[in-house]
């Protein structure tokens, strides 16, 4: 695969990512955390929303990943 094509998979790829991954965290919270403290909501929510950078960084480390020399 050159790497443009890696790139622009990898692109869309993280965008899916970030874009699920938001909308299952909102959806847990609103379903489980409804009746919670405010301190528990910023605890979910900085958990959570620090959470996305481990597949992303791996994401991003196959789209860079080592260039083919013609």
């Amino acid at each position: 695969m050159t790497h443009g094509w890696r790139k622009l998979i990898g692109a869309f790829l993280l965008v899916a990512l970030v874009v699920i991954y938001a909308l299952v965290a909102v959806t847990v919270a609103s379903a489980r955390l409804a009746e919670s403290t405010a301190l528990v909501h910023f605890t979910y929510f900085l958990v959570t929303g620090l959470l996305w950078v481990l597949p992303a960084m791996g994401l991003i480390k196959w789209m860079a990943g080592p260039k083919r020399r013609d």
